[in-house]
């Protein structure tokens, strides 16, 4: 089985668990945050749809140099949110169903000029980076809305907003 083929089912379940969570944003709240410490609402939906490209990336380069730029996004409506989701998962997966094991074992670094975070082999980083990372802030998504009182969509069977099918 090639590398891909034991993480492309599970990705595509976790893309539309995420875009489920992403359709309820308001983003109206946009600047609403939970604590000091903590991103905004708008800017952690922008990260979690953004997350995506982090796959494209990971797959189709050899490293990320934060020296070298990096451009964060915006969206200011939910349909800006979601194209931006759409765009960056569609172009994702077709990547990752065109990259071969040789590809995934080779490493990838993540740099901001001479401090190198990491360099890992391009499946882990796909994995950790890309995945739970998405994961990750999904679920702290989850916590937002849920503090905002907009009912959390199911991502594993019902939620206890949806209530027992």
């Amino acid at each position: 089985m090639a590398i891909r083929d034991a993480l492309i089912p599970e990705y595509e379940m976790e893309l539309k668990n995420t875009r489920k969570m992403l359709e309820r944003v308001p983003l109206e709240n946009a600047d609403w945050k939970p604590h000091s410490k903590s991103m905004k609402l708008g800017r952690l939906a922008v990260h979690v749809a953004e997350i995506p490209n982090w796959m494209s990336v990971t797959l189709t380069t050899n490293e990320l140099d934060f020296a070298k730029g990096y451009t964060i996004n915006k969206a200011d409506t939910n349909e800006e949110l979601l194209k931006l989701f759409d765009d960056y998962s569609a172009q994702a997966m077709e990547i990752l169903k065109n990259t071969s094991d040789e590809t995934m074992l080779s490493n990838w670094t993540m740099r901001n000029g001479d401090h190198i975070y990491f360099t890992l082999p391009k499946v882990v980083v796909a994995r950790n980076f890309a995945m739970n990372h998405l994961y990750h802030h999904r679920a702290q998504l989850s916590v937002y809305l849920r503090l905002l009182d907009v009912p959390i969509p199911g991502m594993y069977g019902p939620s206890a907003d949806e209530g027992r099918m």
